[in-house]
């Protein structure tokens, strides 16, 4: 059985270094005299020698020291407080030094002790004859801060090895010494080493946290003092050891034996087990030993000792450069310094030279001792002779580099580094301010999707699109060095403000981080904005700003200046006249909205001069418009071809439920297929570049007809085809006949698991976010491989509800008592403090006049704004639609003071009811009801008799304005959607 892994079964799981190290020492106890205590702390300094110690090598929480004199004391001060490690350092008078140490140990027997003492003859001799079982470690001081810190970690390797090895396989190098001078000085080099390398490798992490966390996953030392203790160690950790150094002479079986280290490498080597071994020796005529055991000899009374200790453990335990050698002659053929030089260079690694490595475990010892642990774990497992050829060895480990950034790059906000981000970076971030609302949300998703792996499916990978976040203190920086705000916060017109904001320049560091991003991204970048209010949990800012596409340029500087234009002109975006309004009408200052930008891949394919991705969509785990036998629970989505700013703007969608995707309304008969679907879509215009950026950040995207998809090749696994001689819609791609975006085989047919994804983001998002969910997401399928497609994540954000509980059953309420009633209702709550009613005359309706009463509407909201009040808006047809024939053409700031808006459906104008347009996220989160009547047909009812017959406060051609003399009282059911407005003297 061959030991390469499936990669399909493997799954990398992160490695949880939050998780290691958990047992500290924050409290060491000294006991010592006055003058011993002073000589030790230099000066009185230990613990601003040990703090700079720890911040030099980034450790964090350096542990406090507390100094008394006496046992008594000592004693006094274990009974009020946690110590987790006592040090003593004897005094000579006192013929008696370890019995202190003897009685703490009897009533504290858990916490380690250990003796400082500074060396002398006359010290050695009385070591060597008092029972030493209470006392831990023996160490000698010669006043170096560094073996206090050697010695705390010692104590703290010793108390988390066991569990750190077992649940990530941290390595152990283990250190057999007997001499007490000696390790003294040995240890303080060997952690200064090893922790000195995992602040270099930990340089590999993403993001600062991240870095400190790796750091615990650094190899841990441990000190053998016998044969026995050295053989004991070696069985506990033997699949963890990243290497040995050993001494030649220490005790074996009660007696000093001069071999000892021999006998113990011989031990080791009969394991089978590919181990570094380092045998030190004062006498160099033990060099002969090291080499029958194949170990690297280090002469102990070298004056270069500590040099040619760290020397030998650089190249021997995987620390450093991984050198590639010829096995022959043994000379150097190559140098990888990291993670990234090794991906690259696999490829050219001769054969031999990678059986050699290979066989001897180097790579994966490269891997354990960076603290990268799923590769290292795989690689070790794998013995040379289970690969077939060489490349495939080279495939595995290029493999196994590729999964594991990816693991690491997913889920994580880096840090942008430009000479790092690549095409396996996921998420960066420029600055240090906040990433913005859709920035937060992104990152966010980037980590749930990562926290569920079975999301993905083997030919439908869900994931987020490659993203950059430019945070909010480069738009700080940007608006104070260019003195902008003056202009912005004053009363210019957009385009103004747009001409003053392209003037101005970015900071220069953005710039070569931009350049760097155009290496790495492939197609066209989406510019969106992500403001500290927008899809912040309680107020929605969806649609207020500007959201640019720019193509991909093959010349950098002309993409330089697009996207430097594309950015400052959603810069502006924060100060136009709509973005005011809105903020008036949200009660949010303008000077608080700060705006962080998020650069995203745009998800699509190319075809020819044109970009658009298979399938844009909005999913929402809460539908208030559920049909047959759907609940509200159960979600809603819309579906479109093309760029989603089609959905967006309220176009022709297909609605479905992810838990019903066999059900669709659109699809049931013939005449709602050819009638109620999609016939136009949005791409990207990839040609004509204007000089100029717009304030309509739609200036560069196309509105085409299906049969320019059809042109491109792009509709044949969306569509269904209608056979007009014999009146049939056929599921699929058929020459001739009008083709309908029906999704049939992603719906019916499931060639993708598209329901199921949404269904378990919704109902997954849902649970992390505490409320009911929005997502905006993009499919692509890949046109080499129809069989492949990924799903893409955009945005979530959370629907904010009205709480007003609504006991009541409104099916009891009289028709005449109402104003109005519907049974399709978007809301839910109770609205008490409504006196005006908007309405347009159903008499003089013409949909040709909608423009018009578009902005007498405008007009009349003003007035409303400013008065800080509220009233309910009917009218027939689809509020906000772009198309001016199916509905009047307002924008969400013209009808912003509505409390609730009413279609009305006429005898001679039907319309479907509007669905997933921009207003969506607003009503919802402003609490707005949304009522469809068809008082025609006998759904729901408006009485505009009743009003008729009041005075009008402004009447015009098409619109009355009607203000009553008490406020009508709205009561909505969303669960049920039913609602009801009531005439005012039936209120109370």
């Amino acid at each position: 059985m061959s030991g390469i892994p499936d990669f399909k079964n493997l799954v990398f799981k992160d490695t949880s270094f939050a998780n290691l190290m958990n047992k500290r020492i924050y409290n060491v106890l000294l006991i010592a005299t006055k003058y011993d205590a002073f000589m030790l702390e230099d000066d009185g300094r230990v613990d601003e020698q040990i703090f700079n110690e720890y911040t030099s090598l980034s450790l964090r929480y350096p542990p406090r020291f507390t100094q008394v004199t006496t046992e008594e004391e000592a004693l006094a001060e274990l009974k009020d407080r946690n110590f987790e490690l006592i040090i003593c350092m004897p005094n000579m008078d006192n013929r008696d030094i370890f019995a202190a140490a003897t009685e703490i140990k009897i009533h504290y027997p858990n916490i380690p002790i250990v003796v400082l003492t500074p060396f002398s003859k006359e010290v050695s001799k009385r070591i060597a004859n008092e029972d030493l079982s209470a006392i831990d470690y023996v160490f000698s001081w010669l006043g170096n801060a560094e073996l206090l810190l050697a010695i705390i970690k010692l104590i703290e390797d010793k108390m988390n090895a066991p569990d750190d090895t077992a649940s990530v396989g941290v390595q152990i190098i283990l250190l057999v010494e007997d001499s007490i001078r000696f390790y003294s000085s040995a240890l303080p080099h060997l952690y200064k080493f090893v922790l000195e390398q995992s602040q270099m490798f930990a340089k590999e992490a993403l993001n600062d946290h991240q870095r400190t966390l790796r750091m615990r996953g650094r190899p841990k030392i441990k000190l053998a003092r016998t044969y026995e203790e050295a053989v004991r160690i070696f069985n506990q950790y033997r699949d963890n050891m990243l290497g040995i150094i050993s001494d030649m002479s220490f005790m074996h079986d009660g007696v000093k034996d001069p071999y000892a280290g021999y006998k113990f490498g011989q031990y080791v080597r009969k394991t089978g087990l590919i181990i570094p071994f380092v045998l030190e020796s004062s006498e160099a005529t033990n060099k002969v030993y090291a080499k029958e055991l194949g170990a690297s000899f280090i002469d102990k009374n070298s004056k270069s000792y500590p040099q040619d200790l760290r020397k030998k453990i650089m190249q021997r335990f995987g620390f450093g450069d991984f050198v590639i050698l010829n096995p022959q002659t043994k000379e150097e053929i190559m140098r990888i310094k990291d993670l990234k030089d090794l991906q690259k260079k696999v490829f050219q690694i001769p054969d031999d030279s990678l059986v050699y490595h290979l066989s001897r475990n180097h790579f994966s010892r490269f891997f354990y001792s960076r603290a990268m642990f799923p590769p290292a774990e795989v690689l070790k497992r794998v013995d040379v002779s289970d690969y077939k050829d060489m490349d495939e060895a080279r495939q595995l480990i290029f493999d196994l580099i590729v999964q594991y950034r990816r693991m690491k790059n997913s889920g994580v906000v880096a840090v942008y580094q430009k000479e790092r981000f690549d095409e396996y970076s996921n998420f960066a971030r420029i600055g240090d301010g906040s990433l913005g609302g859709k920035g937060r949300g992104l990152a966010f998703i980037g980590a749930m999707v990562k926290r569920y792996p079975d999301l993905e499916h083997e030919h439908f990978a869900v994931t987020i699109p490659k993203t950059v976040v430019i945070c909010t203190d480069i738009f700080d920086e940007f608006m104070d060095t260019n003195e902008l705000y003056p202009v912005a916060l004053g009363d210019a017109d957009d385009e103004t403000i747009l001409k003053y904001f392209l003037r101005a320049s970015l900071p220069a560091r953005l710039i070569e981080d931009l350049m760097a991003f155009f290496d790495v991204v492939k197609s066209p970048i989406a510019v969106r904005s992500s403001s500290l209010l927008e899809d912040s949990h309680y107020q929605p800012f969806a649609g207020i700003y500007s959201t640019y596409m720019i193509p991909k340029l093959e010349d950098k500087y002309d993409m330089l200046r697009t996207l430097s234009d594309a950015i400052k002109a959603v810069y502006a975006s924060v100060f136009y006249r709509d973005s005011k309004a809105y903020m008036t009408a949200t009660s949010n200052l303008i000077d608080q909205e700060k705006m962080a930008i998020v650069l995203q891949e745009v998800v699509g394919n190319r075809y020819n001069d044109r970009f658009y991705p298979t399938i844009s969509g909005v999913a929402r785990s809460l539908n208030f418009y559920p049909i047959g036998n759907e609940k509200a629970e159960d979600g809603i989505a819309n579906i479109a071809l093309g760029l989603g700013k089609y959905i967006v703007d309220g176009g022709q969608t297909l609605r479905f439920s992810p838990r019903h995707p066999h059900n669709i309304l659109q699809m049931s008969t013939m005449d709602f297929a050819l009638r109620e679907t999609q016939t136009r879509y949005y791409a990207l215009d990839l040609k004509n570049l204007t000089e100029q950026f717009s304030v309509d950040d739609s200036f560069n995207l196309l509105r085409l007809n299906l049969k320019d998809a059809d042109a491109d090749g792009s509709l044949k696994f969306i569509v269904s085809t209608y056979d007009p001689y014999d009146q049939i819609i056929r599921d699929g791609y058929y020459p001739g006949g009008r083709k309908i975006l029906s999704f049939v085989n992603i719906l019916q047919h499931d060639v993708f698991p598209l329901a199921e994804t949404l269904d378990q983001i919704l109902h997954v998002g849902q649970d992390e976010m505490g409320r009911p969910i929005e997502i905006e997401f993009a499919v692509n399928i890949d046109p080499e491989n129809p069989e492949r497609a990924t799903f893409y994540l955009l945005q979530v954000r959370p629907i904010v509800d009205n709480k007003e509980v609504m006991e009541e059953d409104l099916t009891q309420v009289e028709q005449s008592d109402t104003i109005l009633s519907s049974t399709s209702v978007l809301g839910h709550g109770i609205v008490t403090d409504v006196q005006d009613i908007i309405y347009v005359k159903t008499g003089a309706f013409s949909s040709s006049n909608n423009q018009l009463i578009a902005s007498e509407i405008e007009k009349m909201n003003r007035q409303f704004t400013e008065g800080e009040k509220n009233y309910v808006l009917v009218g027939p047809g689809r509020w906000g639609s772009s198309d001016s024939w199916l509905g009047i053409p307002v924008k969400w700031p013209h009808i912003s003071n509505a409390r609730v808006i009413v279609e009305c459906g006429l005898e001679n104008y039907r319309v479907d009811p509007s669905q997933g347009t921009h207003f969506f996220q607003n009503l919802t989160s402003f609490g707005v009801g949304y009522f469809t009547i068809n008082p025609f047909k006998g759904d729901g009812w408006f009485d505009e008799e009743y009003l008729n017959s009041l005075p009008a406060v402004e009447e015009t051609e098409y619109l009355r304005h009607v203000h009553l003399d008490a406020p009508i009282v709205i009561k909505m059911d969303g669960k049920k959607s039913l609602g009801v407005v009531l005439k005012p003297n039936l209120s109370s």
